[in-house]
């Protein structure tokens, strides 16, 4: 203690040095000062100390007096959740055991009410009965086993499907034209199978919910006789696909499709087959009606005319000829005949080169039509057979249409050689013919 005031006093005596007091009596009565003042915040801190203990406590006490009724409460609660949990438990166990076989029931009603909405999506009864499919929807997605009320509106639905696939519905429903407007129009609709509206044939568009009227038509006549305010039975064609070969039809490409896709070369084929079949048509009539004058004329050998190759070959015979001039005679009728030969034959050369034509221009469809696709292949790869579809079409349809042109050219250029060799070889006969009877003694022309 002794060594602890001595520190101390050096201590203080280092700035009371400076201070220079008086005298150390000064000295010690400030050390004693000090000393006081320092005693006397320390007992003001803890008393300072001591008022905040006893505020907490005061505080804790409060909390605690507080806390006491909270956790009682959530004792309660606790031991009552508990409780409720196990009656919820016992309640399931309950239900599971007094429902039986009705959670099979359950999933089966929900996989048929499943199916059932993929069957009914493209129906045309839809626009019949255009709620049915959200019911379907939500028997299918439902969590809950169906109440006996549910079931039955589901066996109704699927009677009224069946009793509505055998009969014949007249109802009002949006139909889509061929230029995109909608309107609602009086629909027919032959069970699920057809729809008619303005006497043509409607397809059902899932997406929007409505019909629509498609491209191609079938036999349009029928619609109409079976439209029409009638007694007796009347004939349609019904679609028992319900829609598939309707939809089929629709992507069949017509034959004027085909042709469009024979582009150009196609085109060419086509105009080269029709001038050479009119070509032909026209020649084939023309030998006709000379066959006909000529076989009027051989009836008429007295009364030779001109407007038959038969005729203008007895005109250069004459009335009386000569019979020491026969070798001139047979010369004459030889360069007459030779003379009428062109003009039967005229237009077969032709057409037997348009014959020759029409499968070359094929084969270059072909070669064209394959040069696209490789293209299409060098520039796409073959990830889209889409892609490729045009230049292939191109090069079958060209040769399908250079063999289609070809061969009844090939026909036709075969029945006119042979029709004017025909008329040729006549001409030669009643040429031969008309010499032996001048050379028969007292012989005369028409007997």
């Amino acid at each position: 203690m002794n060594r602890f005031l001595f520190v101390l006093i050096l201590a203080l005596a280092s700035p009371l040095a400076l201070a220079q007091p008086a005298s150390l009596e000064q000295l010690l009565q400030d050390i004693r000062e000090l000393r006081s003042n320092e005693q006397a915040a320390m007992r003001e801190r803890e008393a300072q100390f001591l008022r905040e203990r006893d505020n907490q406590q005061q505080l804790m006490q409060r909390a605690e007096a507080e806390l006491a009724p909270i956790q009682a409460e959530a004792d309660r609660l606790k031991a009552e959740f508990d409780q409720l949990e196990q009656a919820l438990a016992d309640t399931e166990a309950e239900m599971k055991q007094r429902s039986g076989y009705l959670g099979e029931l359950f999933g089966v009603v929900r996989q048929t009410a499943s199916d059932t909405r993929s069957q009914w999506q493209d129906s045309l009864l839809n626009v019949q009965f255009p709620e049915r499919l959200a019911r379907l929807d939500q028997l299918a997605s439902a969590s809950q086993i169906p109440t006996v009320e549910t079931l039955e509106q589901f066996w109704f639905m699927l009677q009224e499907d069946m009793t509505a696939s055998g009969r014949i519905s007249r109802v009002t429903a949006p139909v889509i034209n061929r230029d995109g407007q909608q309107q609602d129009l009086p629909v027919v609709l032959v069970g699920p199978f057809v729809a008619l509206a303005d006497g043509q044939y409607l397809s059902y568009r899932p997406e929007v919910g409505a019909l629509q009227v498609v491209g191609r038509q079938p036999s349009r006549s029928l619609v109409d006789d079976f439209l029409a305010p009638r007694t007796e039975l009347a004939d349609l064609l019904v679609d028992p696909t319900r829609g598939t070969v309707l939809a089929q039809m629709q992507q069949t490409p017509s034959l004027m499709d085909r042709i469009r896709q024979g582009g150009l070369v196609g085109y060419v084929i086509m105009a080269l087959g029709a001038l050479g079949v009119l070509l032909a048509l026209v020649k084939l009539v023309w030998l006709f009606r000379v066959s006909g004058r000529i076989d009027r004329q051989a009836d008429q050998l007295g009364t030779p005319r001109d407007d038959n190759p038969l005729g203008r070959i007895l005109g250069v015979i004459g009335d009386q000829p000569k019979l020491e001039d026969l070798e001139t005679l047979e010369l004459r009728l030889d360069e007459a005949i030779l003379r009428e030969t062109p003009a039967l034959e005229r237009g077969n050369a032709l057409i037997k080169l348009l014959a020759a034509v029409a499968p070359l221009l094929g084969l270059l469809g072909t070669v064209t039509g394959m040069i696209v696709t490789f293209q299409a292949i060098t520039l796409f790869g073959t990830s889209d057979p889409k892609l490729m579809a045009g230049g292939i079409s191109q090069a079958l349809v060209t040769t399908v249409l250079g063999l289609v042109v070809a061969i009844p050219l090939l026909f036709l250029h075969a029945t006119l050689a042979a029709r004017s060799k025909a008329l040729v070889q006549m001409l030669e006969q009643q040429s031969a013919g008309l010499i032996a009877l001048h050379l028969e003694p007292g012989a005369r022309r028409g007997e």
